[in-house]
């Protein structure tokens, strides 16, 4: 149990040292400070009312990539729900997305320079504010490319931090278990004398 107590906070302790100072949106981590760097474009914050839409557009700059995008419910409460809808300016579908979640990742595949539009339908009973972001040809980005970028010293260390705080709950369990298993086996032979 201790062993599991330990790596659970070795793990608590190293996803709070790499963490910006900077990372709080009120009470929430803010996406786009918390991977800076890695979005060509972020939204101002937009309010939606309940039952209505809010509308966002953004011109691409290249032709065959592919276009990351996310969204942020930045006060996410039980009970949200948006749908994205994404078009051009010519009616083109690029398709429908469900964001019953804080976040929500996405990529849409561009054949040509166009302008995106993103219809953003609040189906929830409060209003909510949003952030979108958008990475274009996120493979080719120099944020997931370089080993120095602020994405790539803050995944490997929330990865392992990760880890370790899943295996330290797994071997509390077990101690917990072990213990259990020990104590039952000592009030056992406590009867038998």
């Amino acid at each position: 149990m201790m062993i599991g107590l330990v790596l659970v906070i070795i793990s608590l302790i190293l996803i709070s040292s790499i963490l910006p100072a900077d990372i709080s949106h009120g009470d929430e981590l803010y996406i786009p400070t918390l991977f800076k760097g890695m979005f060509s474009q972020v939204s101002d914050d937009i309010q939606i009312l309940p039952g209505t839409s809010e509308y966002y557009s953004y011109n691409t700059k290249s032709s065959d990539v592919s276009i990351l995008w996310g969204m942020q419910i930045i006060d996410f409460q039980d009970g949200d729900n948006l749908s994205v809808t994404i078009s051009n300016i010519f009616g083109d579908e690029y398709g429908a997305f469900t964001q019953i979640a804080p976040i929500i990742f996405e990529t849409v595949e561009i054949s040509k320079s166009d302008t995106l539009n993103f219809e953003i339908q609040n189906h929830g009973s409060r209003t909510v504010n949003v952030v979108v972001m958008f990475s274009e040809d996120p493979k080719n980005s120099n944020a997931f490319s370089n080993p120095n970028s602020s994405i790539t010293t803050m995944i490997l260390p929330m990865a392992i931090s990760g880890i370790f705080f899943i295996l330290g709950i797994l071997i509390f369990l077990v101690g917990v278990i072990l213990s259990i298993v020990d104590w039952k086996k000592v009030q056992n032979n406590k009867r038998n004398y």
